[in-house]
């Protein structure tokens, strides 16, 4: 009878020591692969912010850039087309030229003031003159009007700004509605727009929308996925959340200040 107790004790206790053998084994590997996990999460969001320093940098070289090619067109490109439009006129103001050399000076003089207003719209597109001038509510404006008058676009518009905005996040702000508006044209088709820009007390609300027929981001090709991505990365750089909704009635971009 002793024998028997003995060999149930033993039996009970060699259970328990299996089970909290098991038991310790499998928190040993839970918490091993947790740790795994947690290291792997720390890499990819190492790799992500990397990713986001190098997208912002990229954007801040890009404005730089644009800044050059605008100023060197306004200086080096639009002066002497000016000059040369100027010494036109004085030569077709002469008596003594030919009725076919005014015509053939005529014709350059048309090319020139072509070429003298396409560098002046592509100085413009670079970097607006009127955003620095007079601010971002009026560089808005006038952006939505020279797209209404450029294509069929209608767009509803509602632009209050408040005072928290830098010169720099004016730009952005600039650049996300430009680059909204560019891809709902030309990747959308969409016809009709909505933008509401409004201040909040930490920074601003806008919200942009259109009727176009949606996409899926599997399927965008490299220049929509591109500017996609600017426009997180501009919203990031604004210390924006970006809550994005698409489908065939079309898609709607809202940032938010954190």
């Amino acid at each position: 009878m002793e024998t028997q107790e003995q060999l149930i004790a033993i039996l009970v206790y060699g259970i328990v020591f299996v089970v909290l053998l098991t038991t310790g084994l499998m928190l040993f590997f839970y918490y091993s692969r947790k740790k795994i996990t947690e290291k792997e999460m720390e890499k990819v969001e190492l790799k992500l912010k990397n990713q986001e320093v190098v997208l912002q940098a990229t954007i801040a070289t890009q404005e730089e850039e644009r800044k050059r090619i605008a100023q060197d067109l306004h200086d080096a490109i639009s002066s002497k087309l000016n000059v040369i439009g100027l010494t036109a006129n004085l030569l077709l103001d002469s008596e003594t030229m030919a009725d076919e050399e005014k015509k053939s000076l005529e014709h350059i003089l048309n090319i020139n003031n072509t070429v003298l207003e396409s560098s002046r719209k592509i100085a413009h597109d670079l970097l607006p003159p009127i955003l620095e001038k007079f601010g971002l509510k009026v560089a808005l404006e006038e952006l939505v009007e020279d797209y209404m008058k450029a294509s069929n676009l209608q767009i509803l518009h509602q632009i209050n700004i408040g005072d928290g905005l830098t010169k720099i996040d004016e730009l952005h702000v600039f650049r996300i509605v430009q680059e909204l508006i560019n891809n709902a044209l030309k990747h959308a088709n969409a016809t009709q727009l909505k933008i509401d820009l409004s201040p909040i007390e930490n920074g601003f609300n806008l919200f942009f929308a259109d009727n176009g027929k949606g996409f899926d981001p599997e399927k965008m090709d490299y220049k929509m996925g591109l500017g996609l991505q600017n426009l997180k990365s501009r919203a990031a750089i604004l210390k924006c959340d970006l809550a994005i909704e698409s489908s065939q009635q079309g898609s709607s971009f809202a940032f938010k200040t954190k």
